[in-house]
């Protein structure tokens, strides 16, 4: 059996390969928030059920929570209508979010 290639468990219906994927970052993050409030020990608990070193992990976290950019708004009052009342409206512009292919 090769480094590369998965584990396999004889069974009595024959060899069963074993697959073993790693949790994705958003599926650690969330694992790690039920375990504890810490931010720090988040990241600790995220990189050591990825396999990964910490530093990466605390990279990619931060990408994550990176503020989002301000919404514009713009609140339009007109004048009153027939009956005496008026109502406002608000206007929301929001800039879509464009994300660069990885290299």
């Amino acid at each position: 059996m090769s480094a590369t290639s998965p584990p396999t468990w004889n069974t009595k219906y024959g060899g069963r390969r074993v697959r073993h994927d790693p949790p994705t970052l958003r599926e650690a993050m969330a694992a790690a928030q039920g375990l504890t409030d810490q931010l720090q020990e988040q990241i600790e608990i995220a990189a050591s059920l990825m396999d990964l070193p910490i530093d990466d992990v605390r990279a990619e976290v931060m990408k994550t929570m990176a503020p989002i950019k301000k919404v514009s708004q713009q609140i339009l009052a007109p004048s009153g209508r027939g009956d005496g009342t008026s109502r406002a409206v608000v206007v929301e512009r929001r800039t879509r979010r464009t994300i660069a292919p990885r290299a």
